[in-house]
């Protein structure tokens, strides 16, 4: 989706991928969904909005008709895609480097090396803002599809949480949105994509007071990058295409404690709704487990070029071990598949605590299962 969810969680991105693989006539397994993760948007997880439906006095985790019309109306689309479907005869690669938008939240530690406070998506205090950038990944790439000589479709990657300000009721695809409507109106012809990085760590915080202002600074600079990269594309013919797939199964962090969960889900424990509501996310998270649900992680090969795609809010550091498995070639990561682990930090991270170590569903073992999955599917 380009704008209207935030994020779609164990059965919510199952069902979206089986329901796409049969209007396409495909298998699931060979199809890839990713979220921007824009927060003015809703998070869908059934197994979630069924725990919280037990609380009556809760509002739903989303509204289950919105979301019903939006994959009636993505199977549609696809659908009547498939008749003009074209031949795509030459692949390209660009990239450009974006200053003055990612930086990484968890800079501010105390002597200990734990986190002492959180640099959130925007960040209104100057001490915070001032402390440096941390590691990023500050390249935006794009992959473009030709069909003969024009060019169809281009899909752009770059790695931070994609917020300016939120939290006002209206769903919105923010900057990153804004800049890729910008690049489609530019080139009508040719279908504008924007996918979400590893950055279960990144953010625009040192450059993000959440004003209006700083999201026209933040769209500007996105879509410099947009364009900058677009026009280092150099197409060359497509000869083998590969799709990879592999079905991961992710360990439950041991500090998920069922009982305690849904204790906080009582209203006499804990009286403030949204506090309420996340413990359901990670029940959810535990029952899946429980099940042996797998999460489907996929890799697109087109010649030299790699495009991967990982669940939840892996890390940066991820997308640089991606590129690692790769000496001097890229991937074009897109993260934010199936959301059910929330964040996936690296283990040296849990020890340091934070906001994305409170709300990691998964142990910190997930990262030699990841890493090794990634090797697997773009090396």
């Amino acid at each position: 989706m380009r704008g209207g969810l935030d994020c779609l969680l164990n059965e919510a991105h199952l069902e979206w991928r089986s329901a796409l693989a049969a209007a396409a006539g495909t298998v699931p397994d060979r199809v890839a969904v990713q979220c921007v993760h824009q927060h003015n948007a809703p998070l869908v997880c059934p197994e979630a909005a069924r725990l919280v439906a037990e609380q009556p006095d809760l509002p739903a985790v989303y509204d289950r008709e919105f979301h019903r019309r939006c994959l009636a109306a993505v199977q549609a689309a696809v659908r009547a895609a498939l008749p003009r479907a074209r031949p795509v005869t030459a692949v390209a690669q660009g990239k450009a480097r974006i200053e003055g938008v990612a930086s990484n939240r968890r800079v501010a530690r105390d002597a200990a090396g734990r986190i002492a406070v959180m640099r959130g998506s925007s960040c209104k205090d100057p001490a915070l803002a001032a402390l440096p950038e941390g590691l990023v990944d500050p390249w935006l790439r794009t992959v473009a599809f030709y069909s003969g000589a024009e060019k169809i479709a281009a899909c752009h990657y770059y790695a931070t949480h994609p917020m300016s300000y939120y939290g006002d009721g209206r769903v919105s695809s923010d900057f990153c949105g804004l800049a890729r409507k910008r690049r489609q109106a530019e080139e009508p012809g040719c279908t504008q994509l924007y996918f979400t990085g590893c950055a279960g760590n990144i953010a625009a915080g040192k450059y993000n007071d959440g004003t209006p202002a700083a999201r026209v600074r933040l769209t500007e600079r996105i879509y410099g990058g947009m364009a900058a990269a677009a026009a280092t594309l150099r197409p060359e013919p497509l000869r083998k295409v590969e799709w990879r797939t592999a079905a991961l199964e992710l360990p439950p962090n041991p500090a998920l404690g069922p009982g305690a969960l849904r204790e906080l889900m009582d209203l006499r424990r804990t009286p403030a709704p949204a506090l309420r509501m996340r413990p359901a996310f990670k029940l959810a998270l535990l029952d899946r487990c429980a099940r042996r649900v797998p999460f489907a992680l996929s890799a697109l090969h087109l010649d030299d070029i790699a495009l991967l795609h990982l669940p939840a809010e892996p890390f940066v550091e991820y997308q640089w071990f991606a590129h690692g498995v790769r000496p001097g070639r890229d991937v074009a990561v897109a993260a934010y598949g199936d959301g059910g682990p929330w964040y996936l930090p690296t283990r040296a991270e849990y020890p340091a605590g934070g906001y994305e170590v409170d709300f990691a569903f998964c142990a910190p073992e997930a990262e030699e299962l990841l890493k090794r999955t990634i090797a697997a599917l773009v090396g």
